[in-house]
């Protein structure tokens, strides 16, 4: 085999390589998963607060009208 197969058939045989690994798509679904925990981690912390504010406000004013 001469150079220039060889050369072609490794270029060929890397371009079925990286045509395989764009199509694989195993690891997409655990970087969405931890995409997803990180929106919710940053609702929790902006919301927590404020509603917890609320409700013991509320309760509080439901006590002094007792």
């Amino acid at each position: 085999m001469s150079f220039a197969k060889k050369t072609v058939q490794t270029i060929k045989s890397q371009i079925t390589f990286y045509k395989g690994l764009v199509k694989d798509t195993e690891g997409a679904s655990g970087i969405e998963y931890a995409i997803i925990a990180g929106m919710v981690a940053v609702a929790l912390a902006a919301f927590v607060t404020p509603i917890s504010t609320a409700i013991t406000t509320m309760f509080n004013t439901i006590q002094a009208a007792l």
